[in-house]
């Protein structure tokens, strides 16, 4: 079975490794060959390392999509100093699989649990993904969001919200596939 979690650890690996892309698999199911969004997250010892995504297709597909996400995850998030080759063996990977977004109209058609959000004033947009832990209300989903967008707390910005398809490490004797919805 085809897991995206170890397609972007194995990516990450072989780009700290060499310096290159590696080439995307042959043998990915043809799901995965289509165009999507997908956010890369890493995290080492249970804290966050490194998470950069796209909530619209940037690639050709989305095994691309999540490749690029992975190695940019690992090496070109600002937060956080690229990772290290003795690192590898400690990371962990998850992949968030994007439906596109749609517009609500009030924050009364959210969740943070279910949905995640992007705010948009102008140019200016913000995206924080569903069921993130100690984000448990709309009002503080909201406000993460437009602080990350440079929106002001009581300016208005736009509400869009979208569903994921979570990949997490498997435990070992764990089953692969989505995590819950």
């Amino acid at each position: 079975m085809f897991d995206p979690t170890r397609l972007a650890g194995d990516t990450v690996s072989a780009y700290i490794s060499t310096g290159k892309m590696p080439e995307a698999p042959a043998d990915a199911p043809i799901e995965w060959l289509k165009p999507g969004a997908a956010f890369v997250c890493i995290k080492k010892n249970g804290s966050l390392r490194g998470c950069v995504g796209t909530f619209t297709p940037t690639r050709a597909s989305l095994v691309e999509e999540i490749m690029h996400n992975a190695v940019s995850s690992a090496v070109n998030d600002t937060r956080f100093l690229p990772v290290g080759d003795e690192e590898l063996a400690s990371l962990e990977f998850s992949v968030d699989i994007l439906d596109p977004p749609r517009q609500v109209m009030t924050a009364d058609e959210l969740d943070p649990k279910v949905f995640g959000i992007v705010v948009k004033a102008g140019s200016r947009l913000g995206l924080l993904l569903p069921d993130l832990e100690g984000v448990d209300t709309v009002e503080k989903q909201i406000a993460i969001a437009k602080q990350k967008a440079g929106i002001g707390a009581v300016e208005a910005a736009e509400l869009w919200r979208f569903r994921v398809r979570r990949y997490e490490p498997v435990p070992a004797g764990g089953n692969s596939g989505p995590g819950d919805e």
